[in-house]
């Protein structure tokens, strides 16, 4: 997660100040978790919520009460089932299946959430259980609006008759995180109904607090793949829908009218040429893609069996394969969803600049609706930018780039009885006579001057998001409704590398809150570094891969520093050569690194005494938080394997330990029908063992 420090200004009596931070929460409807789980512990009383009851109302008044069964009971996971758990470890993109609810947007955004544990923990606060403390209350965080907000709930779930879970359900029978998440979002939507049909976008920026880029996929950049590239590398999560109306199934497999995770990408080589393929995952954990790089479809046999046995499955988990041009043909859109803009920019390692604005539209006052409405769109509220000048603007246009969210808030407390405006906006460039103004810019300014972004586009959506190259020097923002007094609150973000935003008005700037967002500059660094080697060196063998991983500063010893050896690098080498060539290319380079990253994390919290070594129960607690079980013998052979005359493993070893256990518990994944065993000829078997 990046860090954020905060600079704030002179404030206005009007501002609309967003307080929850997510260190600090907002508390919905008040309640606080810590104080409420105290008094029920001290009362011996499970929590019961009485903002949320266990009846219809939270449930909803629509349609989603015809498809209940006849009888609905409200029941606790310990009246479900002897030994529940709030989460267990290594939550997966596999673990949530749909209920009743129609919400695939919600848990295709949660499942690109398991991706990244950091933010599963700012959504699922950690320490809580239903052991240790438990009182029926659980609390979970959402980012809305512009602050982070806490939602407190009691554990009471609705079953049928025979217990079943009628909403969102673990696949992990005994696990509940998931289930009692949906029923807090359910919460801050005003019902499980409010949860009926969404776009993925919403969750996903309700998850983070980031910014959304929407690509319309009909109208694909050429430069469409290299851009899924740089999200995946820069760790944004991302979603996609395929085109809306009722849900069914269609013959090639999808389903229309629905939301799906992007949960891969990946470069293969097929015999003479090469595709790019997108990895999708179903909410439904079924249903599956039918046409070609489909679980069954003849196209993988054109892959070298290594890549083959890596990549493709013939499980029935809602998750398949398809090609890009497949994907742009089939899906309407593609959302990516950054905690921080660099998609926009190849630019690494520099520093982005977030201001926020609050504000409203009111009737007959700021509520002044698109430019055709000559006489009143100047009175909507009105941003002046000032792009500065700087080191990190594009060499080659002196331009910035600028990304403008502007994000409506719902009017009602039901969500689906409080459907989006049509919002947009617009950016002007300020000529010289109208920048010494404070005041609202006048209508004969519109009159005479074109918006730079030219034709604004008005959607009926929470979040409208566009990005821009800007030249140094002055600008307005004017965000407004398509029609005249309509009424709503919204905040207006403004990304760039350097910049100053200010609300122009009858009196002085109104407060600016800017976020500096700092990046993970050692991440970067390394990042730009590699890319230029690659550039010279498209593959690279096993001497320059040692020489390049030679080149970081692990910091996993104080004393020693981290040198690998060839051989060692030899053996990562046939982890992740997946054609077979003796070589590893780009994309299969930076996989190593995030997991190298990774490695370095878990090694640097287990290795508690700062020895440079991890000692056979740092091994045994690493491995069970995979969710691996193995036992005691293995644990000998492996510190036998792997480690030194005392049986420790250092960061080398260790390295070489995770990625052989990944690689082929991945493999075991793939070629397991139901996770208990698998069938290979000696010959694909031979293949596997000795070039891995």
């Amino acid at each position: 997660m990046p860090n954020l420090s905060f600079i704030i200004g002179p404030k206005k009596a009007k501002q609309i100040l967003r307080t929850g931070t997510l260190k600090k929460p907002r508390r919905l409807q008040s309640q606080d978790y810590q104080i409420l789980l105290e008094r029920c512990l001290r009362s011996k009383q499970l929590f019961v919520d009485d903002v949320f009851p266990a009846d219809l109302s939270s449930i909803g008044i629509g349609d989603l009460l015809q498809k209940l069964p006849p009888h609905v009971e409200w029941k606790r996971p310990h009246e479900l089932i002897k030994n529940p758990k709030f989460f267990v470890e290594n939550a997966s993109r596999f673990d949530l299946h749909q209920g009743l609810t129609e919400n695939c947007w919600f848990l295709a955004a949660l499942a690109s959430v398991t991706f990244h544990q950091d933010i599963l923990a700012n959504v699922v606060p950690p320490s809580q259980s239903f052991q240790k403390n438990y009182a029926g209350i659980f609390h979970f965080r959402f980012w809305r609006f512009g602050e982070w907000v806490d939602v407190v709930v009691d554990d009471r779930l609705p079953v049928n008759e025979d217990g079943k879970l009628l909403f969102v359900s673990s696949i992990r029978k005994n696990s509940f995180w998931g289930a009692l998440l949906e029923k807090a979002y359910a919460k801050l939507c005003g019902s499980y109904e409010d949860m009926q049909i969404g776009q993925v976008s919403e969750a996903l920026v309700d998850f983070t607090g980031g910014v959304n880029m929407t690509v319309k996929l009909a109208q694909a950049p050429p430069d469409l793949w290299q851009i899924m590239l740089r999200a995946a590398y820069s760790g944004s999560l991302m979603g996609c829908q395929t085109r809306s109306g009722p849900e069914r199934v269609l013959e090639n497999g999808l389903v229309a009218g629905h939301a799906y995770t992007v949960t891969g990408i990946r470069k293969v080589t097929c015999k003479s040429r090469t595709e790019n393929l997108v990895r999708l995952r179903n909410p439904w954990g079924k249903i599956e893609w039918k046409g070609k790089w489909s679980d069954s479809s003849t196209k993988w046999e054109e892959l070298s069996l290594k890549e083959r046995l890596l990549l493709r499955k013939t499980r029935e988990d809602g998750e398949f394969w398809m090609s890009v041009e497949d994907f742009t043909a089939h899906f309407v859109e593609l959302v990516i969803c950054k905690l921080t803009p660099d998609l926009m920019s190849r630019e690494n390692g520099k520093q982005w600049t977030l201001s926020m604005q609050s504000g409203r539209w009111i009737a007959g006052d700021t509520a002044g609706g698109r430019m055709t409405f000559k006489e009143s769109f100047w009175k909507n509220p009105q941003y002046r930018l000032k792009i500065l000048k700087g080191d990190d603007m594009e060499k080659c246009t002196n331009s910035c780039n600028v990304m403008v969210s502007l994000l409506q808030k719902q009017n009602h407390r039901h969500r689906n009885q409080s459907p989006p405006l049509y919002i947009g906006l617009c950016i002007f460039q300020v000529p010289l006579e109208y920048q010494g103004m404070k005041s609202r810019l006048p209508p004969i300014f519109f009159t005479n001057n074109r918006p730079v972004n030219n034709k604004c586009v008005y959607i009926n959506e929470r979040e409208v998001t566009q990005d821009f190259h800007l030249l140094p020097g002055s600008y307005v923002i004017v965000a407004s409704t398509a029609e005249r007094d309509h009424e709503c609150e919204f905040i207006l973000r403004v990304f760039s590398r350097k910049h100053i935003l200010e609300e122009l008005g009858e009196n002085n700037p109104n407060m600016v809150m800017c976020k500096k967002i700092v990046d993970k500059q050692d991440d970067k660094i390394w990042e730009n570094v590699f890319s230029k080697y690659f550039e010279k060196h498209p593959e690279i063998n096993g001497a320059q891969l040692q020489l390049l991983l030679n080149k970081v500063t692990w910091t996993c010893v104080k004393q020693t520093p981290v040198k690998f050896s060839l051989d060692t690098c030899k053996v990562i080498m046939a982890q992740l050569d997946m054609n077979t060539s003796g070589t590893l290319n780009t994309q299969e380079f930076r996989g190593l690194w995030k997991r190298l990253v990774s490695y370095q994390d878990i090694f640097q919290r287990r290795d508690s005494d700062k020895s440079g070594y991890l000692k056979l129960n740092d091994l045994q607690a690493i491995i069970q938080e995979k969710g691996i079980t193995l036992s005691n013998q293995c644990y000998n052979l492996i510190s036998l394997r792997y480690g030194n005359s005392s049986r420790n493993i250092d960061f080398e070893n260790f390295v070489s330990l995770m990625l052989r256990m990944e690689i082929n518990g991945e493999v075991f994944h793939n070629l397991s029908q139901d996770g208990e065993g698998i069938y290979l000829p000696m010959a694909e078997w031979m293949i596997l063992t000795l070039y891995c």
